[in-house]
Protein backbone atom coordinates (compact mmCIF):
# COMPACT_ATOMS: atom_id res chain seq x y z
CA UNK A 1 0.00 0.00 0.00
CA UNK A 2 2.97 2.17 0.66
CA UNK A 3 3.96 1.75 -3.10
CA UNK A 4 0.31 2.66 -4.07
CA UNK A 5 0.36 5.92 -2.05
CA UNK A 6 3.57 7.02 -3.52
CA UNK A 7 2.14 6.28 -7.47
CA UNK A 8 -0.88 8.16 -6.06
CA UNK A 9 1.23 11.35 -5.29
CA UNK A 10 2.94 11.31 -8.00
CA UNK A 11 0.40 10.88 -10.33
CA UNK A 12 -1.34 14.06 -8.63
CA UNK A 13 2.10 16.37 -9.55
CA UNK A 14 2.89 14.78 -13.06
CA UNK A 15 -0.52 13.99 -14.31
CA UNK A 16 0.27 10.90 -15.90
CA UNK A 17 0.29 7.05 -14.08
CA UNK A 18 2.61 5.38 -16.53
CA UNK A 19 5.56 8.28 -15.37
CA UNK A 20 4.66 8.19 -11.94
CA UNK A 21 4.96 4.36 -11.44
CA UNK A 22 8.13 4.74 -13.39
CA UNK A 23 9.20 7.32 -10.85
CA UNK A 24 8.10 5.53 -7.82
CA UNK A 25 10.07 2.53 -8.95
CA UNK A 26 13.33 4.84 -9.40
CA UNK A 27 12.74 5.85 -6.31
CA UNK A 28 12.47 2.32 -4.42
CA UNK A 29 15.49 1.43 -6.03
CA UNK A 30 17.42 4.15 -4.82
CA UNK A 31 16.34 3.42 -1.54
CA UNK A 32 17.25 -0.29 -1.81
CA UNK A 33 20.58 1.45 -2.87
CA UNK A 34 20.80 3.61 -0.92
CA UNK A 35 19.41 2.52 3.21
CA UNK A 36 21.62 -0.09 3.67
CA UNK A 37 24.71 2.27 3.94
CA UNK A 38 23.17 5.49 5.09
CA UNK A 39 20.32 3.44 7.17
CA UNK A 40 16.49 4.11 7.30
CA UNK A 41 15.59 7.81 7.01
CA UNK A 42 13.28 9.18 9.83
CA UNK A 43 10.61 9.56 7.41
CA UNK A 44 10.91 7.18 4.70
CA UNK A 45 7.67 7.77 2.78
CA UNK A 46 9.06 11.76 2.58
CA UNK A 47 12.05 10.60 1.54
CA UNK A 48 10.66 8.32 -1.15
CA UNK A 49 8.64 10.70 -2.34
CA UNK A 50 11.29 13.72 -2.12
CA UNK A 51 13.58 11.27 -4.42
CA UNK A 52 11.15 10.67 -6.76
CA UNK A 53 9.74 14.19 -7.54
CA UNK A 54 13.32 15.22 -7.91
CA UNK A 55 13.57 12.67 -10.52
CA UNK A 56 10.79 14.16 -12.25
CA UNK A 57 12.33 17.70 -12.22
CA UNK A 58 14.89 15.97 -13.95
CA UNK A 59 13.21 14.29 -16.47
CA UNK A 60 11.04 17.72 -16.78
CA UNK A 61 14.45 19.31 -17.45
CA UNK A 62 15.77 16.94 -20.30
CA UNK A 63 12.44 17.19 -22.18
CA UNK A 64 12.46 20.92 -22.15
CA UNK A 65 16.12 20.92 -23.28
CA UNK A 66 15.59 18.42 -25.80
CA UNK A 67 12.64 20.36 -27.12
CA UNK A 68 14.58 23.85 -27.43
CA UNK A 69 12.41 25.47 -24.89
CA UNK A 70 15.18 26.67 -22.83
CA UNK A 71 13.18 29.89 -21.77
CA UNK A 72 10.08 27.43 -20.48
CA UNK A 73 12.24 25.84 -17.89
CA UNK A 74 12.18 27.88 -15.51
CA UNK A 75 8.22 28.59 -15.83
CA UNK A 76 7.50 24.79 -16.13
CA UNK A 77 10.14 23.28 -12.87
CA UNK A 78 7.26 26.87 -10.97
CA UNK A 79 4.70 25.12 -12.12
CA UNK A 80 5.45 21.66 -11.30
CA UNK A 81 6.61 22.77 -7.76
CA UNK A 82 3.38 24.63 -7.08
CA UNK A 83 1.79 21.55 -8.38
CA UNK A 84 3.33 19.59 -5.09
CA UNK A 85 2.67 20.20 -1.42
CA UNK A 86 5.51 22.06 -0.75
CA UNK A 87 5.72 20.07 3.19
CA UNK A 88 6.32 16.43 1.96
CA UNK A 89 4.83 15.00 5.09
CA UNK A 90 1.71 16.79 3.67
CA UNK A 91 1.91 15.55 0.24
CA UNK A 92 2.08 12.14 1.77
CA UNK A 93 -0.57 11.97 4.48
CA UNK A 94 -2.68 15.04 3.99
CA UNK A 95 -3.13 14.24 0.69
CA UNK A 96 -3.08 10.63 0.48
CA UNK A 97 -6.64 10.19 0.39
CA UNK A 98 -7.86 12.14 -2.39
CA UNK A 99 -4.18 10.89 -3.94
CA UNK A 100 -5.55 7.29 -3.88
CA UNK A 101 -9.21 7.94 -4.94
CA UNK A 102 -8.67 9.89 -8.25
CA UNK A 103 -5.78 6.92 -8.95
CA UNK A 104 -8.82 4.76 -8.61
CA UNK A 105 -11.06 6.39 -10.71
CA UNK A 106 -8.16 7.01 -13.38
CA UNK A 107 -6.93 3.09 -13.01
CA UNK A 108 -10.94 2.23 -13.67
CA UNK A 109 -11.62 4.75 -16.50
CA UNK A 110 -14.27 3.55 -18.77
CA UNK A 111 -11.57 4.33 -21.70
CA UNK A 112 -10.01 0.89 -20.66
CA UNK A 113 -11.24 -2.56 -21.20
CA UNK A 114 -12.32 -4.31 -18.15
CA UNK A 115 -9.29 -6.64 -18.48
CA UNK A 116 -7.12 -3.08 -18.45
CA UNK A 117 -8.82 -1.74 -15.99
CA UNK A 118 -8.12 -5.00 -13.61
CA UNK A 119 -4.57 -5.44 -14.67
CA UNK A 120 -3.90 -1.46 -13.63
CA UNK A 121 -5.90 -1.29 -10.33
CA UNK A 122 -4.11 -4.67 -9.20
CA UNK A 123 -0.56 -3.34 -10.35
CA UNK A 124 -1.21 -0.06 -9.25
CA UNK A 125 -3.37 -0.02 -5.90
CA UNK A 126 -2.83 -3.82 -5.07
CA UNK A 127 1.36 -3.33 -6.02
CA UNK A 128 0.83 -6.97 -7.42
CA UNK A 129 3.77 -7.67 -9.89
CA UNK A 130 3.01 -8.41 -13.52
CA UNK A 131 4.03 -11.92 -13.03
CA UNK A 132 1.81 -12.71 -9.67
CA UNK A 133 -1.31 -10.80 -11.65
CA UNK A 134 -0.68 -13.08 -14.79
CA UNK A 135 -0.47 -16.11 -12.70
CA UNK A 136 -3.48 -15.18 -10.57
CA UNK A 137 -5.35 -14.63 -14.49
CA UNK A 138 -3.53 -17.81 -15.87
CA UNK A 139 -2.14 -15.69 -18.38
CA UNK A 140 1.60 -15.59 -20.03
CA UNK A 141 3.86 -12.61 -18.15
CA UNK A 142 4.49 -11.17 -21.72
CA UNK A 143 0.49 -10.85 -22.66
CA UNK A 144 -0.14 -9.47 -18.64
CA UNK A 145 2.93 -7.23 -19.45
CA UNK A 146 1.42 -5.72 -22.58
CA UNK A 147 -1.75 -5.51 -21.08
CA UNK A 148 -0.62 -3.18 -18.47
CA UNK A 149 1.30 -1.18 -21.32
CA UNK A 150 -1.33 -0.99 -23.39
CA UNK A 151 -3.70 0.09 -20.26
CA UNK A 152 -1.14 3.13 -19.41
CA UNK A 153 -1.24 4.29 -23.08
CA UNK A 154 -4.50 4.62 -23.78
CA UNK A 155 -4.70 6.64 -20.51
CA UNK A 156 -1.83 9.08 -21.70
CA UNK A 157 -3.02 9.09 -25.36
CA UNK A 158 -6.53 9.71 -24.23
CA UNK A 159 -5.73 12.36 -21.86
CA UNK A 160 -7.27 10.86 -19.16
CA UNK A 161 -7.46 13.61 -16.53
CA UNK A 162 -5.67 12.54 -12.67
CA UNK A 163 -9.07 13.81 -10.99
CA UNK A 164 -12.14 12.76 -9.15
CA UNK A 165 -15.26 13.01 -11.72
CA UNK A 166 -18.01 15.19 -10.13
CA UNK A 167 -21.97 15.61 -10.85
CA UNK A 168 -23.38 12.91 -12.50
CA UNK A 169 -20.53 11.70 -13.92
CA UNK A 170 -18.84 10.40 -10.31
CA UNK A 171 -22.18 7.90 -9.71
CA UNK A 172 -21.19 6.14 -13.65
CA UNK A 173 -17.68 6.03 -13.07
CA UNK A 174 -17.76 4.85 -8.92
CA UNK A 175 -19.87 1.71 -10.51
CA UNK A 176 -16.64 0.73 -12.94
CA UNK A 177 -14.71 1.02 -9.53
CA UNK A 178 -16.85 -1.24 -8.29
CA UNK A 179 -17.46 -2.95 -10.53
CA UNK A 180 -13.44 -3.82 -11.32
CA UNK A 181 -12.96 -4.28 -7.15
CA UNK A 182 -15.61 -6.87 -6.79
CA UNK A 183 -14.51 -8.53 -10.65
CA UNK A 184 -11.21 -8.98 -8.37
CA UNK A 185 -12.46 -10.96 -5.49
CA UNK A 186 -15.06 -12.80 -7.33
CA UNK A 187 -11.97 -14.08 -9.03
CA UNK A 188 -10.23 -15.26 -5.68
CA UNK A 189 -13.69 -16.51 -4.52
CA UNK A 190 -14.53 -19.05 -7.43
CA UNK A 191 -11.96 -19.13 -9.82
CA UNK A 192 -12.65 -19.32 -13.59
CA UNK A 193 -9.95 -21.81 -14.90
CA UNK A 194 -6.89 -23.39 -13.30
CA UNK A 195 -6.30 -26.27 -10.33
CA UNK A 196 -7.65 -24.27 -7.47
CA UNK A 197 -10.97 -23.45 -6.58
CA UNK A 198 -10.03 -20.73 -4.30
CA UNK A 199 -7.45 -17.42 -4.78
CA UNK A 200 -7.36 -16.31 -1.28
CA UNK A 201 -4.79 -13.13 -2.08
CA UNK A 202 -7.27 -11.93 -4.52
CA UNK A 203 -10.00 -11.58 -2.59
CA UNK A 204 -7.62 -9.87 0.41
CA UNK A 205 -6.45 -7.41 -2.18
CA UNK A 206 -10.29 -6.48 -3.22
CA UNK A 207 -11.87 -6.62 -0.01
CA UNK A 208 -8.69 -4.04 1.42
CA UNK A 209 -9.43 -1.74 -1.94
CA UNK A 210 -12.89 -2.20 -1.27
CA UNK A 211 -12.38 -1.08 2.73
CA UNK A 212 -9.84 2.12 1.05
CA UNK A 213 -12.66 3.23 -1.25
CA UNK A 214 -15.85 2.91 1.76
CA UNK A 215 -13.58 5.18 3.59
CA UNK A 216 -12.59 7.50 0.96
CA UNK A 217 -16.41 8.08 -0.19
CA UNK A 218 -18.12 7.20 3.68
CA UNK A 219 -21.94 8.51 2.11
CA UNK A 220 -22.14 6.13 -0.90
CA UNK A 221 -24.22 3.26 0.14
CA UNK A 222 -23.15 0.94 -2.44
CA UNK A 223 -18.79 1.25 -1.51
CA UNK A 224 -20.86 0.27 2.02
CA UNK A 225 -22.50 -2.62 0.31
CA UNK A 226 -19.74 -3.93 -1.36
CA UNK A 227 -17.42 -4.12 1.32
CA UNK A 228 -20.37 -5.53 3.70
CA UNK A 229 -20.86 -7.70 0.57
CA UNK A 230 -16.91 -8.88 0.10
CA UNK A 231 -16.39 -9.76 4.16
CA UNK A 232 -19.55 -12.02 4.68
CA UNK A 233 -18.46 -14.55 1.44
CA UNK A 234 -14.92 -14.03 2.79
CA UNK A 235 -15.88 -14.89 6.00
CA UNK A 236 -16.55 -18.49 4.79
CA UNK A 237 -13.40 -19.10 2.94
CA UNK A 238 -11.54 -21.99 5.14
CA UNK A 239 -14.85 -24.06 4.94
CA UNK A 240 -15.40 -23.58 1.08
CA UNK A 241 -12.33 -25.85 1.00
CA UNK A 242 -11.40 -29.50 2.13
CA UNK A 243 -8.04 -29.91 3.43
CA UNK A 244 -6.77 -31.44 -0.55
CA UNK A 245 -8.48 -28.22 -1.91
CA UNK A 246 -12.13 -29.80 -3.03
CA UNK A 247 -14.71 -27.22 -3.08
CA UNK A 248 -17.57 -27.57 -0.25
CA UNK A 249 -21.02 -25.90 -1.46
CA UNK A 250 -23.01 -23.56 0.65
CA UNK A 251 -25.15 -26.61 2.27
CA UNK A 252 -22.20 -28.75 3.27
CA UNK A 253 -20.44 -26.48 4.89
CA UNK A 254 -19.15 -26.63 8.57
CA UNK A 255 -20.54 -23.14 9.58
CA UNK A 256 -18.52 -23.43 13.14
CA UNK A 257 -15.53 -22.47 10.66
CA UNK A 258 -16.77 -19.41 9.18
CA UNK A 259 -14.84 -16.02 10.47
CA UNK A 260 -17.13 -14.31 12.83
CA UNK A 261 -15.14 -11.40 13.36
CA UNK A 262 -15.63 -10.87 9.41
CA UNK A 263 -19.27 -11.84 9.38
CA UNK A 264 -19.59 -9.01 12.50
CA UNK A 265 -17.81 -6.51 10.14
CA UNK A 266 -19.98 -7.54 6.90
CA UNK A 267 -23.06 -6.65 9.17
CA UNK A 268 -22.17 -3.64 10.08
CA UNK A 269 -21.00 -2.35 6.68
CA UNK A 270 -24.12 -3.56 5.37
CA UNK A 271 -26.08 -1.72 8.55
CA UNK A 272 -24.10 1.34 7.13
CA UNK A 273 -24.91 0.68 3.39
CA UNK A 274 -28.58 0.92 4.17
CA UNK A 275 -28.55 3.50 6.37
CA UNK A 276 -27.52 5.77 3.77
CA UNK A 277 -30.30 5.10 1.09
CA UNK A 278 -33.79 3.98 1.26
CA UNK A 279 -33.68 1.99 -1.84
CA UNK A 280 -30.78 -0.43 -1.87
CA UNK A 281 -28.23 -0.88 -4.97
CA UNK A 282 -27.45 -4.15 -6.23
CA UNK A 283 -24.31 -4.84 -3.83
CA UNK A 284 -26.65 -4.38 -1.31
CA UNK A 285 -29.03 -6.17 -1.80
CA UNK A 286 -26.41 -9.00 -2.75
CA UNK A 287 -25.03 -8.11 0.84
CA UNK A 288 -28.19 -8.59 2.58
CA UNK A 289 -28.62 -11.65 1.11
CA UNK A 290 -25.12 -12.95 2.00
CA UNK A 291 -26.03 -11.77 5.46
CA UNK A 292 -29.40 -14.20 5.31
CA UNK A 293 -26.63 -17.22 5.34
CA UNK A 294 -24.65 -15.66 8.15
CA UNK A 295 -27.06 -15.39 10.52
CA UNK A 296 -28.29 -19.25 9.85
CA UNK A 297 -26.91 -21.24 12.42
CA UNK A 298 -27.42 -23.99 10.44
CA UNK A 299 -28.37 -24.75 6.72
CA UNK A 300 -31.93 -25.97 8.14
CA UNK A 301 -32.21 -22.12 9.52
CA UNK A 302 -32.12 -20.47 6.20
CA UNK A 303 -34.84 -18.22 6.00
CA UNK A 304 -35.09 -18.88 2.39
CA UNK A 305 -38.72 -17.01 2.09
CA UNK A 306 -36.16 -14.01 2.68
CA UNK A 307 -33.87 -14.71 0.47
CA UNK A 308 -35.87 -15.75 -2.56
CA UNK A 309 -37.83 -11.99 -1.98
CA UNK A 310 -34.52 -10.24 -2.04
CA UNK A 311 -33.67 -11.92 -5.10
CA UNK A 312 -36.61 -10.82 -7.13
CA UNK A 313 -35.50 -7.56 -5.62
CA UNK A 314 -32.50 -7.82 -7.03
CA UNK A 315 -33.44 -9.57 -10.19
CA UNK A 316 -36.02 -6.45 -10.95
CA UNK A 317 -33.19 -3.98 -10.71
CA UNK A 318 -30.52 -5.62 -12.67
CA UNK A 319 -32.13 -7.12 -15.68
CA UNK A 320 -29.49 -10.08 -15.38
CA UNK A 321 -29.83 -13.61 -16.15
CA UNK A 322 -27.54 -14.74 -13.65
CA UNK A 323 -29.40 -12.97 -10.84
CA UNK A 324 -32.52 -14.98 -12.46
CA UNK A 325 -30.59 -18.10 -12.04
CA UNK A 326 -29.93 -17.86 -8.43
CA UNK A 327 -33.66 -16.57 -7.87
CA UNK A 328 -34.89 -19.75 -8.98
CA UNK A 329 -32.61 -21.59 -6.53
CA UNK A 330 -33.90 -19.82 -3.89
CA UNK A 331 -37.40 -20.50 -4.96
CA UNK A 332 -36.87 -23.81 -5.30
CA UNK A 333 -35.55 -23.80 -1.41
CA UNK A 334 -38.43 -21.85 -0.48
CA UNK A 335 -41.09 -23.54 -2.33
CA UNK A 336 -40.08 -26.75 -3.89
CA UNK A 337 -38.03 -27.94 -6.48
CA UNK A 338 -40.54 -27.90 -9.19
CA UNK A 339 -41.33 -24.36 -9.25
CA UNK A 340 -37.39 -23.76 -9.25
CA UNK A 341 -37.05 -26.02 -12.37
CA UNK A 342 -39.55 -24.38 -14.45
CA UNK A 343 -37.64 -20.62 -13.41
CA UNK A 344 -34.99 -23.00 -14.68
CA UNK A 345 -36.18 -24.06 -17.19
CA UNK A 346 -37.00 -20.40 -18.72
CA UNK A 347 -33.61 -19.16 -18.85
CA UNK A 348 -32.55 -22.26 -21.33
CA UNK A 349 -32.73 -20.05 -24.19
CA UNK A 350 -30.71 -16.99 -22.99
CA UNK A 351 -28.08 -16.58 -25.24
CA UNK A 352 -26.31 -15.01 -22.74
CA UNK A 353 -26.06 -18.36 -20.53
CA UNK A 354 -25.43 -20.66 -23.41
CA UNK A 355 -22.06 -21.50 -22.00
CA UNK A 356 -22.56 -20.65 -18.64
CA UNK A 357 -21.82 -24.49 -16.54
CA UNK A 358 -24.00 -23.13 -13.31
CA UNK A 359 -26.97 -23.38 -15.65
CA UNK A 360 -27.34 -27.29 -16.06
CA UNK A 361 -25.58 -27.44 -13.14
CA UNK A 362 -28.82 -26.08 -11.13
CA UNK A 363 -30.99 -27.91 -13.37
CA UNK A 364 -29.19 -31.24 -12.40
CA UNK A 365 -29.86 -30.36 -8.71
CA UNK A 366 -33.07 -29.89 -8.83
CA UNK A 367 -33.60 -32.73 -11.16
CA UNK A 368 -32.27 -34.70 -8.57
CA UNK A 369 -34.70 -33.64 -5.92
CA UNK A 370 -37.58 -34.37 -8.79
CA UNK A 371 -36.24 -38.05 -8.87
CA UNK A 372 -35.21 -37.96 -12.10
CA UNK A 373 -31.32 -39.05 -12.04
CA UNK A 374 -30.25 -39.76 -15.43
CA UNK A 375 -31.80 -36.24 -16.87
CA UNK A 376 -30.00 -34.69 -13.45
CA UNK A 377 -26.85 -36.75 -14.48
CA UNK A 378 -26.91 -36.01 -18.38
CA UNK A 379 -27.00 -32.20 -16.66
CA UNK A 380 -23.70 -33.02 -14.68
CA UNK A 381 -21.98 -34.03 -17.48
CA UNK A 382 -22.85 -31.14 -19.58
CA UNK A 383 -21.75 -28.61 -17.20
CA UNK A 384 -18.62 -30.63 -16.39
CA UNK A 385 -17.77 -29.93 -19.40
CA UNK A 386 -18.13 -26.25 -19.98
CA UNK A 387 -16.23 -25.13 -16.64
CA UNK A 388 -12.64 -24.36 -16.80
CA UNK A 389 -11.72 -24.69 -13.32
CA UNK A 390 -10.30 -28.26 -12.91
CA UNK A 391 -11.92 -28.50 -8.93
CA UNK A 392 -14.77 -27.92 -10.10
CA UNK A 393 -14.70 -30.29 -13.12
CA UNK A 394 -14.15 -33.07 -10.27
CA UNK A 395 -16.75 -32.31 -8.12
CA UNK A 396 -19.42 -32.09 -11.47
CA UNK A 397 -18.12 -35.53 -12.74
CA UNK A 398 -17.92 -37.13 -9.37
CA UNK A 399 -21.67 -35.86 -8.77
CA UNK A 400 -22.48 -37.63 -12.06
CA UNK A 401 -20.68 -40.86 -11.00
CA UNK A 402 -22.94 -41.18 -7.80
CA UNK A 403 -26.45 -40.60 -9.94
CA UNK A 404 -24.92 -43.29 -12.43
CA UNK A 405 -24.40 -46.00 -9.78
CA UNK A 406 -27.55 -45.27 -7.85
CA UNK A 407 -29.05 -45.94 -10.82
CA UNK A 408 -27.52 -49.25 -11.79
Amino acid sequence: MESAKLIAGLARIVRDVGLAEDLAQDALLAALERWPQTGVPDNPGAWLMATAKHRSIDQLRRRVMLERKHELLGHELEAQQEAAVPDLDAAIDDHVGDDMLRLMFTACHPVLSTEGRVALTLRLLGGLTTDEIARAFLVPEPTMAQRIVRAKRTLSDSRVPFEVPRGAEFEARLTSVLQVIYLVFNEGYSATAGDEWLRPALCEDALRLGRILAELVPTEPEAHGLVALMEIQASRASARVTADGEPVLLLDQDRSRWDQLLIHRGLAALERAESLRDARGSYTLQAAIAACHARARTAEETDWHRIAELYRELAELTRSPIVELNRAVAVSMAFGPALGLDLVDALRDEPSLAGYHLLPAVRADLLTKLGRPAEARAELERAASLTRNERERALLLERADRLAAATT
